[in-house]
């Protein structure tokens, strides 16, 4: 008998749902993070910085070093590692920061 984290706690995620990453449609289970969901999907930077550009994704998972963050559903700056993902949500990759006149 194989033994798996789910099988232990009996776990049985509810149905998926999708969200939208950069017009393409993504699936996520219920209480997943959009993190989790992006990583599952192969999706591993959704951020550009500031100065330079560099590509940013997941970094801590708990939401204290801000590289995870994104544009949803028109709200720039979201630390994608701390929202569950929404039936319907919109993620775009956010560039800098976001918007001109918007500080982080």
């Amino acid at each position: 008998m194989r033994r798996t984290p789910a099988a232990l706690a009996g776990a049985e995620p509810g149905p998926a749902h999708t969200i939208e990453f950069d017009g393409r449609e993504i699936p996520a289970l219920p209480g997943q993070t959009i993190a989790a969901a992006l990583w599952a999907e192969g999706i591993l930077a959704w951020r550009t910085t500031r100065v330079g550009g560099c590509p940013r994704g997941a970094f801590c998972g708990i939401g204290v070093c801000f590289d995870c963050l994104a544009t949803v559903n028109g709200r720039p700056n979201q630390r994608t590692c701390l929202l569950p993902a929404q039936p319907g949500d919109t993620v775009a990759t956010q560039e800098g920061h976001g918007r001109a006149d918007l500080a982080v």
